[in-house]
């Protein structure tokens, strides 16, 4: 049992690095074994399609980045530090990610919805999924800031929204010009989108 899963974690970890460089379309199984190391024959013995593959690495990449913007957003510290914490996390692994292998590699998610949200019901479908989970995680952050008078939105939910879009956009820059000093932005459009003032305790620590 134990050999089985690693296996499929082979395949697994092999998956996520090749579709974050080349994306989804290219990719054979044939070459995702290569790349894993495992006989090809082992592919359908986890997986029964490239498509069933590509939704179970959403799946993985969603739980760990779910765990770091758990930790980045909830905490003791006021909601627009939390916020802003998140936008200083993300521009840290966009620049770790491009001093490693040389480019920016931008986000898996908004990389495949670009690719295949046009092609593939299940994966739009699981990548909207994935996007409404964000937004709903930036939305308690939104609505306990609207609670205390530092943002002026109407609506929470439409503000998380339009923050998630402006982080999307703003990491697909990064990658389109291979520059994570696009990134630098981040947390003035935030405020901007929410209509504050930038914290003096933030400013501060900054």
């Amino acid at each position: 049992m134990g050999r089985t899963s690693n296996a499929r974690e082979k395949i697994l970890t092999a998956a996520r690095s090749l579709i974050e460089q080349r994306g989804y379309s290219a990719l054979g199984t044939a070459e995702i074994c290569k790349a894993a190391g495992v006989p090809k024959g082992s592919f359908y013995y986890f997986f029964e399609s490239k498509e069933a593959l590509a939704l179970a690495v959403l799946d993985e990449q969603w739980a760990a980045q779910r765990g770091d913007w758990t930790r980045a957003l909830r905490g003791d510290a006021d909601p627009l530090q939390r916020l802003r914490r998140l936008f200083e996390e993300t521009e840290a692994a966009q620049r770790a990610g491009q001093q490693s292998c040389g480019t920016v590699s931008g986000c898996m998610f908004g990389n495949l919805t670009l690719e295949m949200s046009n092609q593939t019901e299940a994966i739009r479908a699981r990548l909207q999924e994935l996007f409404d989970a964000q937004v709903a995680m930036v939305e308690e952050v939104v609505a306990d800031a609207r609670e205390r008078g530092e943002v002026t939105v109407g609506d929470p939910h439409e503000a998380a929204r339009s923050v998630v879009a402006q982080l999307e956009g703003q990491v697909l820059f990064a990658k389109l010009y291979n520059d994570t000093q696009r990134l630098s932005v981040l947390w003035r459009n935030c405020l901007a989108i929410l209509g504050a003032r930038e914290p003096e305790t933030a400013a501060s620590a900054g």
